[in-house]
């Protein structure tokens, strides 16, 4: 492939790895960060854009990173006639929206879970008062990218979430305007998601497995992600009766780019939780150190409308963040006095499979940048999910950062759920 002019457009510095990587493949890059506090992500790695609206007569395509009103702006420059990877309006919905997410699953044929959506603190607790279950509480819109404010009931009673409604109600009645009541669902949590190159998805899918909360077994207060592991599949039960009833709307949008929804599945049926319209992250850099077709390739293709020939790493890859304080809050006192500037020392040099998030670069040497405390993604593959999680622990330890954590256990939960998952006959 030909050098192309690769342009980032982003809100937060979400995507700086994958910009990163298509400049090793030899393209040319400039990565915007909209976000003041996050303009120093990335740099010394990638060159940066001061105005992406300026420079987009400089590139040959586009590619934005979120959600939050970036598809109509994808959207726009699509009817110009520019290459770019990125959402509509309406796919944008589909994260940002979460009731209208769901219903429009409904609409396409998908099974949901029962839920209610409620702009009043009190009229959410009458709901459960006179409909006692295990609910999950979730913000909508951006309230919802604040992760330690959804709350998953354990009590069959749902008084837990009746305590927690009335603290949310006199602490956050200003931050959460809408927010769902959904029943809460037992089985196994695992996405399903695919590329679409404005017609049609990309086969092969991607089946990954997300580990929210902070600590090993899932304990702690939940954050964006720890870690995630997944394979690559042909088309299978679990696409088929998800995203893949999602395709004639997807194409009449023209969307571009990545989507997946999260499921819970158990032997009575498929119950999606939410859509991710957009590259997740982690989970973009892992599924680029499975590809051997190079993501600037692959991304330009897909941008172009042909029908990308995507190869993939046979087995399993893993990855896990590396964070420090204050993730997965907010609080800047807390960064400045432990991480900001922080050096990040690698006993021998990186793996290629060491990718950055809020990470820059000073003569040579790698500094903790941003504001987050996200820090690094560290991948291992292999041909079971256990050399996988062997290889990624390895590499681990070839990190050093003061004060850093990251969990232990990612990929445990393979061994029991690949098998209820075969059992129920999702992955065939």
């Amino acid at each position: 492939m030909d050098k192309k002019n690769f342009l980032f457009v982003s809100l937060t510095g979400l995507i700086s790895d994958i910009a990163w990587q298509i400049s090793k493949e030899g393209h040319e890059v400039r990565y915007f960060i909209s976000d003041k506090k996050e303009r120093d992500i990335a740099d010394g790695f990638v060159a940066k854009s001061k105005d992406w609206e300026k420079d987009k007569d400089w590139a040959d395509i586009i590619i934005f990173d979120d959600t939050l009103g970036q598809g109509e702006k994808a959207q726009a420059l699509r009817k110009e006639g520019k290459l770019v990877i990125g959402g509509t309006a309406y796919s944008d919905k589909l994260e940002d929206d979460r009731s209208f997410g769901q219903e429009e699953l409904k609409k396409a044929g998908v099974n949901i879970i029962p839920y209610g959506e409620f702009e009043s603190f009190d009229d959410a607790i009458e709901h459960v008062t006179q409909n006692p279950s295990r609910y999950v509480i979730k913000p909508s819109g951006e309230a919802q990218n604040v992760k330690r404010r959804l709350f998953v009931g354990e009590e069959d009673d749902g008084q837990d979430v009746i305590r927690m409604l009335e603290a949310y109600k006199k602490a956050f009645a200003d931050e959460i305007k809408v927010f769902q009541l959904q029943r809460r669902m037992i089985g196994v949590e695992v996405a399903v998601g695919a590329f679409f190159n404005g017609k049609s998805f990309i086969y092969p899918i991607n089946i990954n497995f997300e580990h929210k909360k902070l600590f090993p077994g899932d304990i702690g207060p939940p954050t964006g992600e720890m870690g995630t592991s997944m394979f690559w599949s042909g088309p299978n039960h679990l696409f088929n009766q998800t995203l893949l009833k999602m395709e004639p709307k997807l194409a009449e949008e023209g969307y571009v780019g990545y989507i997946d929804v999260n499921c819970i599945v158990n032997n009575n049926g498929i119950y999606p939780l939410e859509f991710t319209a957009r590259f997740g992250y982690p989970t973009i850099s892992i599924q680029q150190a499975g590809m051997i077709t190079p993501i600037g390739q692959f991304f330009w293709d897909l941008a172009s409308g042909i029908d990308p020939k995507l190869k993939v790493r046979s087995g399993f890859q893993i990855g896990v963040r590396i964070v420090v304080p204050p993730f997965p809050f907010d609080d800047d006192e807390t960064f400045d006095a432990f991480s900001k500037n922080s050096a990040i020392v690698f006993k021998k040099p990186p793996a290629d499979e060491t990718h950055i998030e809020d990470v820059k670069q000073l003569n040579g040497q790698w500094l903790i940048a941003g504001t987050s405390g996200v820090i690094l993604i560290i991948v291992g593959t292999g041909q079971t999910m256990k050399q996988a999680k062997a290889q990624v622990y390895s590499r681990i330890k070839n990190v050093l950062i003061p004060n850093m954590y990251y969990r232990t256990d990612i990929g445990d939960r393979w061994e029991e759920d690949s098998d209820r998952l075969h059992n129920w006959g999702y992955l065939r």
